[in-house]
């Protein structure tokens, strides 16, 4: 979009908040970069430039500004919607893969050169992966400077910076601010976090965001000891490269409270990456709804409740054994069967406010268990032991990196894995927004009671109309059933 000029010039005079992410603004005569919807006074058109990244601002002299803060803006829908390998690669940019394993790793990761990725993603962001990792470094760095009381020192190695200097240098470059005054400012205009460790941000998001389907689902299917929803917020468990986390996400009007307590702050930008991606929080939702209004059996839906997410996961493996689990059952026995895995497999954690017991087990600790003592039909017992082989064996990866088609294709070949259990997979765990389900009863029912056609082959040509976002539209259509899923709980 940066390279329409025009449309840029409209939103940015429009302060339209959905293009926040899309492109960012750099004003020549300030040498600042700002979001579209920066409340200033515009600049003159012959003054601004525009960029499709953060860092591609930061690499050209720009540094962030103070008043709208851009680098706090969501994420750009469009790697959410897109499999190809620059959509991949900006996804475990995200996860903090380039600072864990490096450039190298990130390509192996994707099948290519690091050569052939620092080209695609210049073509397309104008910034290679080592500046796109430096600008989310900046981002962590603040974050864990204005949230928390660690030293200068460990604030600079938990954001990933290789040493104190080199934090100090970009801090002062990004913000035109040293660390120290950054902190002083945060001081002065929030309140400290309530519990000491407690990392306390907001997670911000594009207008609508209906909490309702997104949180009831959450909560309904919550595995005890690893979720539970108490005081207004959905907390759960998280399994981080150097420890344990506990998050708790509570919707408000205009962001999504976060509060993330951490055994090791190195793991702050993976964890906030995760909850992003569990609430769908890049997601354009003004360009599904309009799509999806356009077919006038959807539109009454839409009109009612807009800005629907789709419910993701923390973790691939974890819901790909979570639904095999469900297959067939209802949801509150699918909720004791993860439960009794969780009690037998999972690591034990402490929570200070004793409601979360237990990380998910993982595919490795899953591994050896005996398929006798599960209470499944010798069915449903093979084809979670397979799944849980592949899964450790490496053979099978399900991730944000994953490649949609090839994941489904690998999940199909699995004993056991029918189109319901590959396509909720493909929805939740891979995040592919144009998963459909033809075949699941809600969708069923939903299809008979509006009009639309019933059988799955009839419902799935009907169904084309809708794509890219066939997964939104299931959300939609899951709303004409009164379930607790639809419903923000009490």
């Amino acid at each position: 979009m940066h390279t329409d000029t025009e449309r840029c010039v409209r939103a940015v005079r429009s302060k339209d908040a959905r293009f926040d992410g899309w492109f960012f603004t750099a004003v020549l005569t300030t040498r600042i970069y700002c979001r579209p919807s920066c409340p200033v006074v515009p600049p003159k058109v012959e003054n601004m430039t525009f960029y499709p990244s953060a860092a591609a601002c930061q690499q050209a002299g720009f540094r962030a500004c103070k008043r709208c803060r851009p680098d706090t803006s969501p994420g750009s829908p469009e790697w959410n919607a897109r499999a190809d390998s620059v959509a991949r690669a900006m996804r475990l940019i995200g996860d903090g893969v380039v600072d864990r394993e490096g450039v190298p790793g990130l390509a192996a990761r994707l099948g290519y050169s690091a050569r052939q990725i620092e080209r695609q993603l210049l073509a397309e962001l104008g910034a290679g992966p080592l500046a796109l990792a430096r600008a989310q470094r900046a981002q962590t760095a603040r974050l864990l400077i204005e949230t928390t009381g660690l030293p200068m020192a460990d604030v600079a190695f938990a954001a990933g910076f290789s040493s104190v200097r080199t934090f100090n240098d970009t801090v002062r470059e990004v913000f035109a601010l040293v660390p120290s005054e950054l902190r002083t400012r945060a001081a002065r205009s929030s309140k400290p976090p309530v519990t000491p460790g407690v990392i306390a941000l907001r997670l911000p998001y594009r207008a609508p965001l209906n909490p309702s389907n997104l949180f009831g689902h959450l909560v309904v299917t919550a595995v005890p000891g690893v979720e539970e929803w108490r005081d207004g917020a959905y907390r759960r468990t998280l399994d981080l490269p150097h420890g344990h986390g506990i998050v708790a996400l509570t919707p408000q009007p205009d962001h999504i409270g976060c509060r993330l307590l951490l055994t090791d702050p190195r793991d702050l930008t993976l964890a906030i990456s995760r909850c992003r991606w569990l609430l769908d929080l890049d997601a354009d939702p003004v360009a599904v709804d309009d799509q999806l209004r356009s077919d006038p059996l959807l539109a009454p839906l839409i009109d009612k409740g807009p800005g629907r997410r789709v419910p993701r996961t923390v973790d691939g493996a974890e819901f790909a054994v979570r639904a095999v689990l469900g297959q067939q059952v209802s949801t509150a026995a699918a909720r004791t069967h993860a439960a009794r895995l969780v009690t037998a497999h999972g690591v034990p954690v402490d929570d200070p406010e004793g409601g979360l017991t237990h990380l998910f087990p993982t595919p490795g600790a899953l591994a050896g268990l005996d398929p006798e003592q599960l209470a499944l039909p010798r069915s449903r017992r093979t084809t979670l032991t397979t799944l849980v082989g592949a899964l450790a064996d490496g053979s099978l990866r399900l991730g944000t990196d994953t490649d949609w088609e090839g994941a489904r294709a690998e999940l199909a070949a699995l004993p056991g894995f029918g189109p319901w259990t590959v396509e909720v997979i493909a929805m939740r765990a891979l995040g592919d927004p144009d998963a459909f389900v033809p075949t699941d009863l809600g969708i069923r029912r939903a299809a008979q009671e509006l009009g639309l056609p019933s059988t799955p082959a009839a419902l799935t040509a009907r169904a084309a109309a809708w794509r890219p976002w066939r997964a939104y539209a299931v959300q939609y259509l899951w709303t004409v059933d009164d379930h607790p899923i639809n419903h923000l709980p009490a």
